[in-house]
C-alpha cells in the first residue's frame, strides 16, 4: 500500500505531505501518527533516539501526556525528490499551567511507497504567557483559514 504523494516529490507534493503530518500531529493520536512511517524508522528526536513504529507510538503518548493542549504549526523549508525539510512551531503547557512554544527543524526521508523512513528534529522550549499564545484553534487541525509560521512572523 502506498501513502501518498510518493516521491519523487514535486513542490506541491512536499507541501501536501507537510500538512498532512501537522494534520496527524494535531489529532493526538499516537497510533494513527505512528502509521505514517515505516515499520522500521528512525527518529532523533531532541536527545532521543527511536527506532520503529512500536517505539514512535509510545514516544508519542508519553509527548502528549507531559504537553498540554498542543498545537502545531509545520512550515516546508526545502525539499528533494524523497526528502523534505520543514520548520515547525507548537505550543503546549504543562501540569502546572505553564506555557510554552516550542520551535524546531525536521529532516524528512521517505521510502518509494511515501511512508517516512527518517525523521530528525531539533528543538528548543521557550517559555511564554498564556496571553502570548498565538495558536488558539479547538482541539485538531488547524483550520483552513488560520495563518501559518511566516504571517504569525515567527
Amino acid at each position: 500500500m502506498t501513502r501518498a504523494p510518493v516521491p519523487p516529490f514535486s513542490w506541491d507534493d512536499a507541501v501536501t505531505k507537510v500538512r498532512m503530518a501537522e494534520n496527524a500531529w494535531n489529532t493526538r493520536e499516537p497510533a494513527k501518527v505512528a502509521l505514517a512511517y515505516t515499520p522500521e524508522t528512525k527518529w532523533r528526536n531532541r536527545s532521543e533516539f527511536i527506532s520503529g513504529r512500536v517505539e514512535v507510538e509510545a514516544f508519542l503518548v508519553r509527548k502528549w501526556a507531559k504537553e498540554r493542549n498542543y498545537r502545531l504549526i509545520k512550515e516546508i523549508w526545502a525539499h528533494g525528490e524523497d526528502r523534505i525539510a520543514v520548520r515547525f512551531a507548537y505550543e503546549w503547557h504543562d501540569a502546572d499551567g505553564n506555557w510554552f512554544r516550542s520551535y524546531g527543524n525536521e529532516n524528512w526521508k521517505f521510502d518509494t511507497q511515501g511512508y517516512m523512513a527518517e525523521r530528525h528534529a531539533s528543538i528548543n522550549d521557550v517559555p511564554i504567557s498564556e496571553t502570548e499564545r498565538l495558536f488558539r484553534w479547538p482541539s485538531g487541525p488547524r483550520p483552513d483559514g488560520h495563518p501559518g509560521l511566516t504571517d504569525l512572523g515567527l
